[in-house]
């Protein structure tokens, strides 16, 4: 299977193209080529920028899936941003355009009806008061994911917790309900999680919560 993956170079996007690389090819649109920490031969690196269209359109031609796993950068600016909602609505479209049905997106906690699993504490004081930057992403995301349910395409919405630098558990809990959900999962459960939904459609147009 040949998958493009955006956000490649990002603290889950590394991960994610080592998994992907074990079993599938992938290509990767990164600005900066020289922050992809590892060569494979099954692994073609491409310089650009996803809000170019055209450069969106190049990279999708031949591929069968798409992993979308964008960030903005640590905290980004605290600003307001439409970076992610923006971009994921490019590659929506080229893909619709190219006929390419499976899209796997990384999302928060928090985005969407997962808002009822935040700690009304979390959600309504720290968040707002102490963490702006993130109130500025999920905000995004809350833009991103219409984007990806109405796209008639065949998507999973992979929302996230706090995700660790640790050791694969091998322990994911993924949740339409907020049953079972953690604080955390490691970026390696995380990479495996999302890298095993290109040949799992047991969450397909579904939007599953995980964490160890």
């Amino acid at each position: 299977m040949n998958i493009a993956v955006f956000g490649a170079t990002g603290f889950s996007g590394r991960v994610v193209v080592e998994k992907a690389l074990k079993l599938h090819d992938v290509v990767a649109l990164v600005r900066n080529p020289t922050a992809v920490g590892h060569r494979h031969e099954r692994l073609k690196i491409v310089e650009g920028n996803v809000l170019d269209r055209q450069t969106v359109a190049d990279v999708l031609t031949g591929c069968d899936a798409v992993i979308q796993c964008l960030g903005i950068g640590g905290k980004g600016t605290g600003k307001p941003t439409t970076f992610l909602s923006d971009a994921t609505k490019i590659i929506v479209e080229e893909m619709q355009a190219q006929k390419i049905k499976r899209l796997i997106v990384m999302s928060n906690v928090g985005a969407g009806n997962s808002i009822a699993f935040v700690p009304w504490f979390f959600s309504r004081i720290i968040v707002p008061h102490f963490m702006k930057w993130l109130q500025m992403v999920i905000d995004d995301k809350n833009r991103m994911e219409p984007i990806v349910m109405n796209s008639g395409l065949d998507w999973t919405i992979v929302r996230c917790p706090k995700i660790t630098d640790k050791q694969a558990t091998g322990n994911i809990n993924a949740t339409l309900d907020g049953r079972g959900l953690k604080l955390s999962i490691t970026v390696e459960d995380t990479a495996e999680f999302i890298v095993q939904q290109l040949v799992d459609d047991a969450f397909n147009k579904q939007a599953p919560s995980i964490s160890n």
